[in-house]
């Protein structure tokens, strides 16, 4: 039986102490084959973002079905108070676990990454300034890729499309990106130019890229409020949809950082990713961020510049008379739709 009351009843939740939270989802079923490397991946991955985060960073993991040998580092990393929140799952999916470790938290910015990223210094510094001086921008990405503007940045292209702060600019990490796609087991047949300019934001002081990948970007939590409970699928079909459009069906902004702050490692460990080198006395602190909630637009509205922007502009035609608008030099305008690029087999 039950005596007395429980002195927690009705008692509000303290404000928390974090800004900014990281989840991380791990699915390492064995360490043989394709996951040979992946426990040491992990590691890596891991030590630095606790090399690179500031004091008020909630380090949420969740295992999604891994081996003995990761709960067990797991558990340790979370015993030595270096992670806040590790969740236990049996093999429940990328997506239902990103859920899981969203649920339960009222951290205004959260940081959704794959457990094979190397992050770099200061990626948090550059992501909260995107946030602080862009104010439509709802996901900061920290790796540039390809067109990343054709995919769900209608909205973007939209808002600024006669406004000069969109434009072509040169690129400013060649290496990062054909490092990123050189991990994803691309060929070099791909279209140069691409590496030499790319579509962006000059927004006052910042530069941006126009749009995000999602194997590691930074989400206003905001957008999260009300979230799916399942997904059917354990990577891929239409749970990774969801992360790449919560931010336009609320009318923000995709975008990614200026240079390359992170790195993809794959599944396989090489000599490099054990050279990069982390100063943890350069860390900064930052207590509060404070973006103000925004409404967004009508639904009606962001279906129009879906529409508008995905088949007009973006058409093969209309889309060389963009590009040279946007100052992308003449000699790129007529090959800029073109890839040419294959994956390895």
């Amino acid at each position: 039986m039950r005596i007395g009351l429980n002195p927690h009843k009705d008692q509000l939740q303290d404000a928390t102490a974090y800004v900014h939270q990281i989840i991380m989802p791990v699915y390492i079923p064995n360490l043989e084959g394709y996951f040979k490397d992946s426990y040491a991946i992990l590691q890596l991955s891991l030590d630095s973002i606790l090399a690179t985060v500031h004091n008020k960073t909630f380090i949420t993991v969740v295992n999604n079905g891994s081996c003995d040998a990761v709960i067990n580092y797991l558990n340790q990393l979370f015993e030595q108070h270096k992670i806040h929140e590790i969740i236990h799952t049996d093999s429940i999916g990328k997506l239902n676990s990103v859920l899981k470790g969203l649920a339960g938290n009222n951290i205004e910015l959260v940081t959704i990454t794959d457990a094979d990223v190397l992050f770099l210094p200061n990626w948090q510094n550059e992501t909260l300034t995107v946030f602080r001086e862009i104010p439509k921008v709802g996901v900061v990405g920290i790796v540039p890729q390809f067109n990343m503007f054709k995919a769900n940045c209608e909205n973007i292209i939209f808002d600024n499309l006669f406004s000069p702060v969109l434009q072509f600019i040169p690129v400013k990490s060649r290496e990062g990106l054909i490092n990123f796609y050189k991990s994803i087991g691309w060929d070099e047949h791909y279209n140069k130019d691409f590496l030499k300019y790319s579509l962006g934001l000059k927004y006052k002081k910042t530069t941006v890229y126009v749009g995000s990948g999602h194997f590691a970007a930074t989400y206003k939590k905001q957008m999260f409020e009300q979230i799916p409970t399942y997904f059917n699928f354990k990577l891929g079909g239409n749970s990774e949809k969801y992360l790449d459009t919560v931010a336009s069906k609320s009318d923000y902004w995709r975008v990614t950082t200026y240079d390359n702050y992170a790195y993809h490692m794959g599944n396989t460990v090489e000599n490099w990713m054990h050279e990069i080198k982390f100063d943890k006395t350069n860390r900064q602190e930052i207590v509060s961020s404070n973006f103000p909630v925004r409404l967004p637009s009508s639904q009606v509205i962001m279906l129009l510049k879906r529409r508008f922007i995905k088949s007009f502009l973006l058409k093969s035609l209309i889309s060389k008379w963009f590009y040279s608008y946007k100052k992308l030099p003449k000699q790129m305008v007529r090959s800029y739709n073109t890839i040419s690029a294959m994956p390895k087999s």
